[in-house]
């Protein structure tokens, strides 16, 4: 890329930031407070109940036995912080998920050397392990063992102070979004855990700044602004945490904020519900896999031990999450999970994908179509592919994306939803949604994406332009085999116990394997489909039935 097109890409980045980002950065790199050492302040009396949160899949294989993103790491061997390993392994060595995994109460012998190694090891204000992120999590997870019942361990109230107070110096202004999010939170309920003076500065600061990112974060529809399936999920426990920590001391609530939680927690898990596939798990857009958050299941059983009632049946039909441009589509046993909206918030599109009009699709509870997922982070080529639109189900154009992913995580021209329509009926539905992410390209126009979804049958039709330099691509999930025709016009994609065909009117198939990254860390083999334009207006015809045996 040339000095030109690199600078006109990072202005058409940079513009969209808040003034906050730019100068809380600075701040942010030139402040490096000195640790408060102080005496903690004294644990508040549990006044209410004290509710078991959700749980993740456990990450200690033995006292030093690590593993996270699919990776296994001793302690012993590499310490704190490694910088052979990856950063964001790293940042979970610091999280201790595990004090609140499956079987946690197994491992509390664990758990203590851990936390007093921890002390003992990482002192205050020094790398990975006092970045605010990492502290933020930390905070809550060390409050949360605590109130399950397990003793502190020598020094640990005393180091949760040391974190708190330091976190309150350094908080994310010049990321916001879900980082800002968190320290707001683990300020909030540690405020609420200690009590006195210094506790209840710690609980006004951080409500401060949850009451404005509540409402910037949560759309109307009740999903979380950065549009990520997973970071939703990661949103909702928060939210949870949050109602936990208000039942356990009322006193430390106002009722308008407490009552106010509670209806946007409703919302958020109508909106996690319309974003996960039958089998549980979420919709691969934007940065999303499974294997971070905690999974829907969990998130409703927290949900019910916190008082809170079940959600609404999911119809079979057509739910719409008008803000956040997802809508879910239930025929039978078919469930398509469509994108139709933004990439996401303007100053703050770390976490998106150039999937614009992409669509997943699950058949009797199996995912079909997927979107290809993350297996990493960082600033590598595979995780640029991993963000661009060809391993997304839509449509690339000379095999650019619809957004200019870039960086990590970084978009510069991004592409805007025009126009969208959505309409439900007692046959069937019908979705139509534009975007203009190619206009920036000489003789681009617009891509316009059509679903007529009728009994067994699914309808696309795509129009793009220039159609000749068009293609759309198609993912399946491992196991599906697939094969065309001998006039090349029908695809079958078949798991053995069901097959699917796909027709093509005005567009060639090509099939080639392909990798699937349902976790970090994890590459399946896959295979995949692209249908390359012969017109201006492919149509796609899919049809699935259940395959019979022979004998």
């Amino acid at each position: 890329m040339n000095p030109f097109a690199k600078a006109l890409r990072f202005w058409h980045t940079v513009r969209h930031l808040k003034p906050v980002q730019v100068y809380g950065r600075a701040r942010f790199r030139l402040s490096n407070p000195l640790p408060d050492l102080r005496p903690p302040p004294a644990r508040r009396t549990l006044a209410g109940g004290w509710s078991m949160p959700a749980h993740r899949e456990p990450s200690m294989k033995s006292p030093t036995l690590l593993f996270f993103l699919d990776e296994e790491r001793d302690l012993a061997v590499h310490g704190w912080d490694d910088p052979a390993l990856a950063k964001l392994w790293r940042y979970h060595q610091h999280y201790f998920d595990d004090l609140t995994a499956f079987g946690a109460a197994s491992r509390t012998a664990w758990h203590r050397a851990l936390i007093a190694r921890w002390i003992h090891e990482c002192p205050p204000g020094v790398g990975t392990a006092w970045e605010p992120y990492p502290t933020s999590l930390r905070i809550v997870n060390w409050i949360k063992w605590v109130c399950a019942g397990n003793p502190p361990v020598d020094g640990m109230l005393e180091s949760m102070a040391v974190q708190v107070r330091h976190l309150s110096k350094r908080l994310e202004w010049h990321l916001l979004g879900n980082h800002l999010f968190v320290n707001a939170k683990a300020l909030v309920i540690a405020g609420s855990f200690f009590e006195g003076a210094e506790a209840d500065a710690w609980r006004t600061l951080g409500w401060r700044i949850l009451r404005a990112e509540i409402f910037e974060q949560i759309l109307q529809d009740g999903m979380q602004f950065e549009r990520s399936p997973m970071y939703h999920a990661l949103a909702t426990e928060d939210m949870l945490d949050l109602l936990n920590a208000f039942n356990a001391w009322p006193a430390t609530v106002l009722e308008r904020d407490r009552e106010h939680v509670v209806e946007t927690i409703a919302l958020m898990r109508r909106s996690l519900a319309v974003v996960c596939h039958p089998d549980g798990g979420v919709a691969h857009f934007n940065d999303s896999v499974s294997g971070v958050a905690p999974t829907s299941t969990e998130l409703e059983g927290y949900a019910g031990r916190l008082g809170l009632p079940p959600t609404a049946e999911l119809i079979n039909g057509v739910m719409q999450l008008p803000d956040a441009g997802y809508v879910r589509v239930q025929r039978g046993d078919a469930v398509a999970i469509l994108d139709i909206g933004e990439v996401g918030p303007d100053y703050l599109p770390g976490h998106a994908h150039a999937d614009t009009l992409s669509f997943e699709l699950s058949l009797g509870g199996k995912r079909v179509l997927v979107n290809s997922g993350i297996s990493q982070y960082g600033l590598g080529a595979e995780r640029l592919r991993q963000r661009g639109t060809p391993a997304h189900n839509t449509v690339a154009i000379r095999g650019l994306d619809s957004s200019e992913v870039w960086g990590g995580f970084r978009v510069a021209r991004r592409a805007k939803i025009v126009s969208r329509r959505v309409v439900s009926q007692t046959d069937g539905a019908f979705i139509e949604a534009a975007h203009d992410g190619y206009l920036r390209l000489t003789g681009g126009g617009l891509h316009r994406r059509r679903w007529t979804f009728r009994n067994d049958v699914l309808e696309v039709e795509d129009e793009a332009q220039p159609w000749a330099e068009s293609a759309s691509h198609w993912h399946f999930a491992p196991g599906f085999e697939l094969s065309l025709s001998a006039d090349g016009r029908t695809l079958r994609a078949s798991d053995g116990a069901r097959t699917i065909s796909l027709t093509a009117d005005g567009a060639d198939w090509q099939v080639s394997r392909s990798t699937y990254f349902p976790r970090f860390g994890v590459s399946l083999p896959n295979q995949k489909a692209v249908a390359r334009f012969t017109g201006p207006a492919p149509h796609f015809r899919i049809e699935w039935s259940t395959c019979t045996s022979s004998s």
